[in-house]
Parts: C-alpha cells; sequence; structure tokens
C-alpha cells in the first residue's frame, strides 16, 4: 500500500494529516504574530521558520528579583454553548480569562501562553468546519494582542469520538485549555494580609457568564428548550447570550498594580482581588479572603446580573443563595481598596473599557458573615456564614 493511500485511510478515520499541517501551520504564524506583544518577553526563534521547532524565551525590563509560575485552566463546558452559538471567533476571550486572571489575582502580570486546542476533525482545506476551528485560532491572536502575552506555542488535537458533547453531531466540538506562565515579585504580590474594616468592594462589571457554573446553564436551557435545545430555534437568542465571551480585566488591573510603570510603582494599593470563578461570593470573598482575618462584608450594590443569567436561575430554579455561588451575579471580578481610591478606580476603567462601581465594604462583625442585597428577588438578603 503506498503512503498516499495509507494517508487517505487515516482521513477517512478521522484525520487528515495534509490538513493537519496546513492547520499547524497556520496556528504557528498567529503564535510567530504574537512574539512582540509583552514588553517583558524575548523570544528566540530556532525553529528554521517553520511552524515546528524551539522557541526558547527569556525576560526582560522586571523588577529585579522576579519570581516564575505558571497556572493552568480551561473554558470547560462553555465550549458546548460557543459551539451552539456558533462564536469560536470569541473563544479565546473565555480562555485568557481563565489562565491570565489566576496569576493577576495574587498580584503577578500574565505573559506567555502555550494552550492545548482540541477539536473533532479539523476538517478539509477550506470547508466551513476549518475556517471555523481557524476563527477560534485567528481570534487568540486578536485577545493575547490586546492583553500583552506571548502565544509561545500550542497543540491542535483531532480528537474525534474521544471529544464528547451534548450536541453529539456537531463537526465543530472544541475544547479548549492552556498554562499561562507569569511573574510575581515579593513586593508586589495582593495577598489579602492588608485587609481591613472600613475598606470598599469595587466590582467590575461582567456581560454574560464566565466559565464557571456552566453545568448549570446547560441544564436550564434543556429545562425551557428541550432535550435538543440547541436545535429549538426559540433558544437561538438565549444560546448566544448565554455563549457570551469573558470580560477581560487584566490590563486594567495590572496598570492600576504598577507593572507598566517604569519603577513599578502602583497607582493605587490592591488589598484583595477577587476572581468571581468556581464558589463565587460564598468561597472567594467569604471563606478564601474574609473570615480567616475575621472580618465581614456588606455587598449592597450589586451590578444587575446578565438577563440571561436572570432567566437561567428562573428556568433552573435555582434560589438566590444558591446563584451566588454557582455564577458571579454580573461582577467578574472584585477589587478590595481604600474608599479615598474609589472614584479613581472608576475613571481608570473607563480608559479600558472596564465598569466599575463600589457594591460594597469591609465591616467588623461580633461572627464574621457576608451579607448581600440579592439582585435576583428584589429586597432579599443572603447571608452566608
Amino acid at each position: 500500500m503506498s503512503i498516499l493511500s495509507k494517508k487517505k485511510i487515516y482521513s477517512k478515520d478521522g484525520v487528515d494529516v495534509e490538513e493537519e499541517s496546513l492547520f499547524s501551520s497556520f496556528a504557528g504564524s498567529i503564535c510567530k504574530a504574537s512574539y512582540k506583544n509583552s514588553p517583558f518577553v524575548e523570544i528566540h526563534d530556532l525553529s528554521g521558520d517553520g511552524f515546528r521547532g524551539p522557541r526558547p524565551f527569556t525576560f526582560k525590563n522586571l523588577p529585579k528579583g522576579y519570581l516564575i509560575e505558571a497556572s493552568t485552566d480551561g473554558i470547560g463546558t462553555k465550549g458546548i454553548l460557543i459551539d451552539a452559538a456558533k462564536t469560536h471567533h470569541l473563544a479565546a476571550y473565555d480562555l485568557i480569562a481563565m489562565t491570565a486572571s489566576d496569576i493577576t489575582r495574587y498580584g503577578g502580570i500574565p505573559l506567555i501562553l502555550l494552550n492545548v486546542f482540541d477539536a473533532t476533525s479539523i476538517g478539509n482545506v477550506g470547508d466551513k468546519v476549518s475556517k471555523i476551528y481557524k476563527s477560534a485560532i485567528s481570534g487568540l491572536g486578536k485577545v493575547t494582542k490586546q492583553v500583552k502575552v506571548v502565544v509561545l506555542k500550542g497543540e491542535t488535537a483531532q480528537m474525534g469520538d474521544a471529544l464528547g458533547s451534548e450536541i453529539v453531531g456537531s463537526k465543530t466540538k472544541l475544547n479548549w485549555s492552556g498554562t499561562m506562565i507569569g511573574a510575581y515579585h515579593k513586593n508586589k504580590m495582593v495577598t489579602g494580609e492588608s485587609l481591613a474594616e472600613g475598606q470598599v468592594i469595587l466590582g467590575l462589571k461582567e456581560n454574560g457568564f464566565r466559565c464557571n457554573g456552566i453545568s448549570s446553564v446547560r441544564k436550564a436551557l434543556k429545562e425551557k428548550f428541550g432535550r435538543e435545545w440547541w436545535t429549538n430555534p426559540r433558544a437561538k437568542e438565549s444560546i448566544r447570550e448565554a455563549a457570551t465571551p469573558s470580560v477581560l480585566y487584566d490590563n486594567y488591573v495590572n496598570t492600576l498594580h504598577g507593572w507598566f510603570n517604569k519603577d513599578f510603582k502602583t497607582e493605587i494599593v490592591l488589598h484583595s482581588i477577587l476572581h468571581l470563578s468556581g464558589g463565587a461570593f460564598k468561597e472567594k470573598l467569604a471563606k478564601d479572603a474574609l473570615f480567616p482575618k475575621k472580618l465581614s462584608a456588606e455587598l449592597f450594590d450589586l451590578w444587575e446580573p446578565p438577563q440571561i443569567m436572570i432567566k437561567c436561575a428562573k428556568w433552573r430554579n435555582i434560589d438566590d443563595e444558591e446563584f451566588y455561588e454557582v455564577w458571579h451575579g454580573g461582577q467578574g471580578m472584585l477589587l478590595i481598596i481604600d474608599e479615598k481610591d474609589a472614584e479613581y478606580c472608576i475613571k481608570r476603567g473607563k480608559d479600558f473599557g472596564i465598569k466599575a462601581k463600589i457594591v460594597g465594604k469591609i465591616t467588623k462583625e461580633r461572627k464574621p458573615q457576608v451579607s448581600i442585597i440579592s439582585k435576583l428577588t428584589k429586597g432579599y438578603k443572603i447571608i452566608y456564614k
């Protein structure tokens, strides 16, 4: 049997080697275009101008004594919503939100991304499937330029039947994960050690779901639109809203934190940065940040939740307490700052297209608690203890 025949059989089995090579070459060009995104990263391309090969890197312009860390995450089952909405070109926002924020929230700066892009089959040259998947990679190039992150390299995997989804027959399933390499400095860590009564909580507005609690979103869509909700024409707008890409806060927060100043001096003091991912207010704010320091909080003016989030809570019959545990409720990140800095932070956010406002304050109670004036049920008060 000839090599050519073997390739054709492998293609029939779900992996087109020729198209995979072309796709990888395309992805490599997106990576190379990102190599000057960061003022802190120098790429030394030893690949011989190919899309494969070594691309070591060094760091520059970082404060003396910097430390390097890495954090791994992914878009999870939000990939199913993205596939249903066919918004693959925006999927990179969710990938970067989940990987970069895990560095930012401790006072670090995200620098370099390595990613793994799982697809069913990347299709054939020039067909619709290939174009859809390439739109996701192109989107990664646009997003990483925006957040000043280098895409060092990645892996495209044609997973076939190994890539699961409710949308069984879809040819454009995806799962996307990555590792973000970032820098810390002992003098710039944000650990929450300086948290104190009287500080205010700034909420950074989020327009849709991030990548947590998506199983409940999908279940809600099923309850409302039927078992195969993605095929129901009445579900189209709700699916699109549920797949809304995550807001990226990292450039804004890291600018406030002074990473882009020549002397690395902070614009304001950040006492705590809370990414409202899994567990949201109960876990991230109450249990992780405040209760160990015997502090409490009152959240009296949260952002209104996205309408699709309110609808999903109703369709899934989720109560107020669980609502603010499963989802962020309208704010994807919280900054705890001194009250005197709030006006500056709010105005500074406009430079980055970020809406921010005071949503609460840190208090001292006899027994630590976090109280929330719910935006789901008017007048309802939640207390986490």
